[in-house]
């Protein structure tokens, strides 16, 4: 069984767009014939140049090897031109296509990929998701309103969800860490205590800041937020200085979470090793695959720390977080998009089912899942923007501080 072919779709959901402005799945067949896929979540670069990269990869590292050989390939690509050290772009290629890789094996022995990460540890998955505006709000009003989404959380919690998150603490700047505005906190506590008000005890907050703060600014917010218990302070600080995380901690009595911009073991172990954070939110389709994040998962375990895979992006990379978290002990939650997401169910034809707040893992082969190639092709990307953009210019201190939220506007 050797690794052949490769097929790449970059895939633009469609409005509201929930998930990115495009996902990258990669498609891999052996000489034998069969398939399976995969999904890059890296976006530093284009899709044209991420299909450059991916391309390279896979026939540099991997193509004519047995897809059994993931140790062998992931160490080819982290030593790829004489590096040995994390790197989003290529790491994410090959997460995408060491995904594939572990759908191709599922199959070859007719058994799910959880059974093939040492079995089954949770028969369900606890979910969590964004609130999202529905479709005859103003998003853009949304993102800034306690009280719409207090409203959306208490539809949450009647689907099934036990906890929600949200993140409507100020611009995300390229500019690095800052100081939040006041107006910031101010609506940052609005948004916690009406959303406490309307969900109670039946759900977690899960409060996001995507790396915006320094370390004093993210220690004030979260001073602010502590009266309403928030199950985690994600992201709090920039993720290029992992060991400001353990500072915030001291101050904050707040669980921190982080994740989704880091790569490999590597970046995860000097967290964990200098304290801070207990959660961790890897991206399968950024932190190297399913492998890599197995053994995050094991050496969390040494910390007392938890998992919680991160998911903004397309339903493969879904599939790959809900075998990972289905073989794991230290399981703490995993991201859904709502309760599956509209276009990313019809894109596996609605091959994962979501039960009363929980994802239950599949039992067929694989991932579980069956791609929709005409659908996928049906829905190219044809912008020039990234998945996601971080605005240039920087936090307004005078007139507020208003932001996109979920969903990039179109370009």
């Amino acid at each position: 069984m050797k690794l052949q072919d490769l097929e790449i779709f970059v895939v633009a959901p469609p409005a509201p767009g929930w998930g990115g402005r495009y996902w990258i799945f990669t498609k891999l067949t052996t000489a034998c014939g069969i398939t399976g896929y995969g999904e890059c979540y890296a976006s530093t670069v284009g899709p044209k140049a991420m299909r450059a990269v991916i391309e390279d990869v896979f026939e540099r590292h991997m193509q004519g090897t047995s897809p059994e050989n993931i140790e062998l390939m992931y160490r080819r690509v982290y030593s790829s031109g004489f590096t040995q050290r994390p790197d989003p772009t290529v790491m994410g290629a090959f997460a995408g296509l060491e995904i594939a890789c572990w759908d191709i094996l599922g199959k070859a022995r007719n058994r799910p990929v959880w059974a093939l990460l040492g079995g089954k540890m949770n028969d369900r998955i606890r979910a969590y998701t964004y609130l999202y505006p529905e479709p005859d709000q103003d998003a853009s009003e949304f993102w800034v309103n306690p009280d719409w989404t207090a409203e959306a959380a208490a539809k949450c919690v009647q689907q099934g969800f036990t906890a929600v998150k949200f993140d409507p603490a100020g611009p995300y700047t390229i500019r690095g860490g800052h100081e939040p505005a006041m107006s910031d906190i101010t609506r940052s506590v609005a948004f916690c205590a009406k959303i406490r008000e309307a969900v109670g005890d039946k759900a977690d907050l899960l409060f996001g800041t995507h790396g915006q703060f320094t370390t004093p600014g993210a220690i004030r917010m979260g001073q602010a937020l502590e009266p309403y218990l928030p199950l985690w302070y994600e992201e709090p600080i920039p993720p290029d200085n992992l060991l400001e995380f353990a500072e915030v901690a001291r101050h904050v009595r707040i669980p921190l979470a982080t994740g989704e911009r880091l790569t490999t073991k590597t970046e995860f172990g000097a967290l964990l090793r200098h304290g801070g954070v207990r959660i961790l939110q890897p991206a399968l389709g950024r932190v190297g695959g399913i492998w890599e994040a197995k053994k995050i998962a094991a050496i969390a375990e040494i910390y007392n720390a938890e998992m919680a895979p991160h998911l903004y992006a397309g339903p493969v990379e879904w599939a790959a977080n809900i075998h990972l978290a289905a073989s794991i002990p230290n399981l703490l939650i995993a991201e859904t998009i709502q309760t599956g997401g509209t276009f990313h169910l019809a894109l596996i034809k609605n091959s994962i089912r979501f039960e009363d707040g929980y994802v239950i893992p599949p039992d067929t082969p694989g991932l579980g899942i069956e791609f929709d190639e005409d659908l996928a092709r049906a829905h190219p990307f044809t912008g020039t923007g990234l998945h996601l953009q971080m605005q240039e210019a920087p936090c307004d201190y005078r007139h507020g501080n208003r932001f996109e939220g979920g969903a990039p506007s179109e370009t």
